[in-house]
């Protein structure tokens, strides 16, 4: 099992941190470089977006669609 890496960034003016898988990671990480934004950026739109999931979760989800082909909006 792949341990978590967690990183911290500054979301809507507050300090936060994220656990994810690595993999999960470069995708995001990817996903913003494809979209010309830094990973920080890509994250505060996710976290805009989220609604009620939590916030791992929707980075999970966001990178699931790279995989996947698609892109998050």
């Amino acid at each position: 099992m792949t341990a978590l890496r967690k990183r911290s960034v500054l979301l809507a003016g507050h300090a936060t941190s994220i656990a994810l898988e690595p993999e999960f990671w470069a995708a995001l990480e990817a996903l913003a470089g494809s979209r010309g934004e830094s990973l920080n950026a890509l994250l505060a739109r996710i976290d805009g977006e989220r609604g009620e999931r939590p916030l791992a979760s929707a980075c999970r989800v966001a990178a699931l669609g790279v995989c996947r082909g698609g892109a998050t909006r």
